[in-house]
């Protein structure tokens, strides 16, 4: 945004009409949460034949998780309205961010394991789609294009998790592949479906080593930040963790990974934002390690980790949103989110520095912020879990960043001398200030009256830790460890603050991590991908048609040799003579004749009778082997292209012939292919004969499609979808031919 239109806000004011489906689902849900206990359940039949039904629960976790969806949801589109005031296709973004709001309430609702990984998958196009929204700038289309191979990638690992999750728990429901936990505990396959699972879950999250595609993403809109960085999309593999926790609790690798991966990211997210300037991306940063912090408290297998889970996962969405929607204002009002050229802020924007050091309380965990609660829970429940040495450390520097990271964005851009001309920083219009603003009081209101948190925020963390009774959020406060952990976390933030320029210069000359780290691998993965692929375009496609027919062949080899080598079967002939066996022996002799002639004939005409000859054969041998349809297919196909061929042959030039060798390479090979078709030929006549298909379409074609003749009931009602796609082939061809037709009538014109 260019600083020239900040002031100007008003014609943004028409996409308000966004907000108000999130507000309707979010008075919907609290309306329903005051006069329905949970859980509440849907199903609707869907495809009852695979055991796949439209199922959607909504217990504690999703309630939790709707409320930031809608709630928030409703915040950023009025934000939106401001932001995007002077963005010509601002509807194109509210209308994708509608329809992502749509696939995250379908997630954390569902209940069926297809119907969950399709709002998953939902999700990666949209964010794609949200993340790419600039997508005349190469750094956005290349953010955009990151963050769906690597989701993208981790939900293909996730829905082969799923499968083997459904196999074992013989159901595709959630609920019930979670009340199977025993069951699943004692399955040799459950270490390969829990690995899957946490997978695609870890690079939604950006979990380590897939966490680099989160700060990339900041190319992406400030709305777009605000909503699928803070509180949606990156939250829903920590809630499909979570949703999972209470079934692998026990699972030694459960615990163990979680708890790996969990720190490693928080501790390595942390101290790579000490290596940016730009402030959406030092934000970014922190959201990695916030969401590696879930990681590790899912991990811990004490009660208490749910409720830390439930109120820190709360507490982030209510400070996170907030402090991008600061960057945004920031960027804004003065063209640069670069903290090298901000300070003295509050003078020009002192609502956006109030919202800033609301949110900056409860990111430093101070008193006063909701922040301040989840903090505390999350000391007790890391207590409880005796967590190692080496982890909690870890957290304590974690959260020292944490402390520093909300002082630069609430003290270092808004205090001192200003950087930038007042004349043309201005505060940005009310939408873009009453979405954070409501944000952060709600999180103050919270902290200072925490039992309107309290019910929602038990139902969540019981439903992620089913043996916790009821507790009191603040029910953990006492004096000695908030002078003994959180003031030394905020002495040693403050500290981290004050030399942040220094860090920062130290960790940026440290070019190793750019060179060996995920990203790199990652970049060095894509360039290698298109590396091969250019090979094997080379390779395979490479023009030439005899090439072609070589590969065809050997694929049919190598077809026929596997199908050998795994069954083997004895193929069972009884001997006997068929009524039609001498049709098909004048068949097989016309098609043998004709490939005989083909191979030895020199005349280019002749060769493409000969060859005709072979299609004849074959359309004999469907007539006489009970397949009309497919004989008077083959007769027409057949003489089509030898008419065709035959009245182009003279426009192209006489090939030299080709070498000895070559001829006998390809008799060779001609040769292997016909007995690699025998083999496959035998293999399937040695099979038992399978006539399910056979006999249900024989009862129900009359009963169901009103039709005696099988072969057209199949063609017109069984695969009406297939037959329409085969006619709208050939119309399409029919079109594309007629400039070629046109084209030769003009040129036969004197």
């Amino acid at each position: 945004m260019h600083p020239a239109t900040t002031h100007d806000g008003d014609t943004g004011h028409a996409s308000l009409w966004a907000a108000l489906l999130p507000l309707a689902a979010f008075s919907a849900l609290a309306w329903g949460l005051l006069h329905f206990p949970l859980p509440w359940r849907l199903e609707l039949p869907w495809v009852p034949a695979l055991g796949v039904s439209l199922a959607f629960r909504i217990d504690g976790l999703s309630a939790q998780m709707l409320a930031l969806i809608t709630g928030i949801g409703t915040l950023v589109f009025v934000y939106a309205s401001g932001y995007l005031a002077h963005e010509a296709r601002r509807g194109r973004l509210l209308g994708v961010l509608l329809l992502f709001m749509l696939a995250m309430m379908g997630a954390v609702s569902a209940d069926n394991l297809i119907v969950l990984f399709l709002f998953w998958e939902l999700t990666s196009l949209t964010s794609f789609l949200l993340v790419g929204f600039k997508h005349d700038e190469l750094h956005a289309r290349a953010a955009a294009r990151q963050a769906l191979l690597v989701t993208m990638g981790g939900g293909l690992a996730l829905l082969g998790g799923f499968v083997l999750l459904a196999r074992i728990a013989g159901t595709w429901s959630l609920s019930g592949v979670l009340g199977s936990g025993p069951a699943l505990l004692a399955d040799p396959r459950l270490p390969l479906a829990v690995g899957l699972v946490m997978i695609g879950a870890f690079t939604k999250s950006a979990q380590f080593p897939f966490h680099f595609w989160l700060p990339n993403a900041m190319s992406a809109p400030t709305p777009v930040s605000a909503y699928l960085h803070s509180a949606t999309m990156v939250k829903l593999g920590i809630y499909l963790l979570a949703r999972f926790d209470a079934a692998f609790d026990d699972f030694w690798l459960w615990e163990s990974a979680l708890i790996v991966v969990g720190t490693t990211t928080a501790l390595w997210a942390a101290v790579l934002a000490l290596r940016e300037r730009d402030l959406k991306r030092i934000l970014a940063r922190t959201t990695v390690s916030a969401l590696g912090t879930l990681t590790l408290l899912i991990g811990l297998s004490t009660p208490g980790a749910g409720l830390a889970v439930a109120a820190f996962l709360f507490a982030h969405a209510l400070y996170k949103a907030p402090l991008f929607m600061v960057a945004g204002n920031i960027d804004h009002a003065t063209g640069t989110r670069s903290i090298d050229h901000l300070m003295g802020l509050r003078r020009a924007m002192p609502w956006t520095a109030t919202i800033a050091i609301l949110a900056g309380l409860s990111m430093a965990g101070l008193p006063l912020s909701f922040g301040f609660v989840a903090k505390d829970v999350m000391i007790v429940a890391k207590a409880e879990a005796e967590l190692f040495t080496l982890a909690s450390f870890a957290l304590v520097l974690v959260n020292a960043i944490a402390v520093a990271v909300a002082g630069v964005a609430a003290i270092r851009v808004f205090w001192g001398p200003p950087e930038a001309p007042r004349g043309r920083v201005r505060e940005v219009p009310w939408t873009m200030l009453a979405p954070p603003l409501l944000i952060v009081l709600l999180g103050l209101e919270f902290e200072l009256i925490p039992n309107l948190a309290n019910p929602l925020l038990l139902a969540a963390a019981q439903s992620i830790s089913p043996e916790l009774g009821d507790v009191d959020l603040r029910a953990s406060y006492d004096l000695s460890t908030l002078l003994s952990t959180s003031g030394v976390t905020v002495g040693f933030g403050l500290l981290l603050f004050v030399v942040w320029d220094r860090l920062h210069d130290l960790l940026h000359r440290q070019r190793w991590l750019d060179r060996y780290g995920p990203a790199a691998v990652y970049e060095s993965l894509l360039h290698g991908l298109a590396g091969l692929a250019a090979w094997h375009t080379r390779r395979l496609q490479h023009g030439g048609l005899t090439g072609y027919l070589r590969l065809t062949l050997a694929a049919l080899i190598a077809m026929g040799t596997i199908g050998w080598l795994l069954t083997q079967p004895a193929p069972q002939f009884d001997g006997r003579w068929a009524p039609q066996g001498w049709a098909w022996l004048v068949a097989c002799m016309l098609m043998g004749v004709g490939a005989v002639a083909a191979v030895f004939l020199h005349d280019r005409l002749a060769t493409l009778m000969a060859s005709g000859l072979i299609g004849y054969g074959s359309a004999l041998l469907f007539l006489f082997a009970g397949a009309p349809d497919l004989a008077f297919t083959q007769f027409m196909v057949e003489t089509v292209l030898v008419v065709v061929a035959a009245s182009l042959l003279p426009r192209f030039a006489v090939s030299a012939p080709a070498r000895r060798r070559w001829r006998l390479r390809d008799a060779a090979l001609a040769a292997a292919a016909g007995l690699a078709c025998f083999v496959l030929l035998a293999q399937l006549a040695g099979q038992p004969a399978d006539t399910q298909l056979a006999d249900w379409f024989a009862a129900s074609s009359l009963a169901e499609a009103r039709g005696r003749n099988v072969v057209n009931v199949i063609i017109v009602d069984f695969r009406a979808l297939d037959t329409l796609g085969e006619i709208a082939v050939v119309a399409f061809s029919l079109l594309a031919a007629m400039p070629l037709l046109a084209g030769l009538q003009r040129e036969r014109q004197p």
